[in-house]
């Protein structure tokens, strides 16, 4: 099928990705209640490594895991900088601050893209930079809002993950990956998880199985299948059946499907200065990816399909 945005299944597909991306946030909440933030985003993206290696080997046979070392490092790169730094923060900055605060932040992942273009001499349309700024007046106003001294540990620590997510968006389509998506997320989640547990130990956080709840554990079953696997396909499949320009619609959409579950099912406070600044992220971002996608080099500046995308991506 070619890239067809009448399709019925585009729009379930862009469904998924939409609300499911959009609640990881609120299933990171609920998952870190009882489990320690990175042990859960460990056990969370190893189980889902698992999962994704097997059904490779099951449909493709070892031929899927014929890669060189060299694609195996990148790979494993892009998944310490995705979901180990990416992710293992946002799980952090979640003790600090709520889940729809947490998404408004990380939306602005493709801000931050245009600025790692600019530090290469990549020269981004006018438009494009007008809408970083717009964008990053709304970080400034989420940031300045933080409140309480928590509350802006954690705004630091999400805005840390977000440049951290976009560093590996944007080094992964300009060096040696595996050729097939699915076996370069296997990677990336493997390495991703194995870095999680080992920071999660040395920081001294510990499992108590006894001590997690039955939505701690539903919450991580939720990420793994939903966030990790079911959302994560279906964007891979949208990339090569829709255009890329409603694709990207993702970016601006997570985070009201984020906010919006924050206050309907925790009652999560959302202030106006909070939606102002998170409306001048949204509208920061449409105006790039609404520029961008003009651009005929924007398919390859753009990331590459990865877990977690903002769930981030998650």
């Amino acid at each position: 099928m070619g890239r067809n945005g009448r399709d019925i299944r585009v729009w379930l597909a862009l469904g998924a990705v939409y609300v499911i991306w959009g609640s990881t946030y609120l299933g990171i909440k609920f998952a870190t209640e009882s489990i320690p933030p990175l042990l859960s985003g460990g056990l969370r993206f190893i189980t889902a490594s698992l999962i994704l290696g097997t059904v490779l080997l099951a449909r493709k046979g070892f031929a899927a895991f014929r890669i060189t070392w060299r694609e195996f490092g990148s790979a494993a790169l892009v998944g310490l900088l995705l979901l180990t730094a990416g992710n293992g923060m946002v799980a952090l900055a979640e003790q600090y601050i709520s889940s729809g605060l947490a998404a408004l932040l990380v939306a602005s992942v493709p801000l931050w893209l245009i600025v790692l273009r600019m530090v290469v001499r990549d020269r981004p349309h006018l438009l494009t930079m007008a809408g970083v700024l717009v964008g990053f007046v709304g970080v400034a106003g989420l940031s300045l809002g933080g409140g309480t001294s928590a509350g802006t540990v954690g705004i630091l620590v999400i805005l840390l993950a977000s440049i951290s997510w976009s560093l590996g968006s944007f080094l992964s389509p300009r060096i040696s990956m595996p050729k097939d998506p699915f076996m370069a997320s296997t990677i990336e989640m493997v390495a991703g998880g194995a870095g999680l547990l080992v920071l999660g130990t040395a920081f001294g956080e510990r499992l108590d199985l006894g001590a997690v709840t039955g939505r701690s554990w539903l919450a991580v079953a939720y990420l793994v299948v939903a966030g990790s696997l079911v959302a994560f396909t279906s964007y891979v499949w949208l990339l090569g059946n829709a255009p890329i320009s409603l694709v990207s619609t993702y970016a601006y959409v997570n985070p009201v499907v984020a906010v919006l579950l924050g206050m309907v099912v925790v009652g999560e406070q959302v202030t106006h200065g909070m939606l102002l600044a998170g409306a001048l992220i949204v509208v920061g971002v449409a105006l790039v990816v609404s520029t961008e996608r003009r651009s005929p080099a924007v398919q390859s500046d753009a990331p590459s399909p990865r877990v977690g995308s903002p769930e981030p991506r998650t």
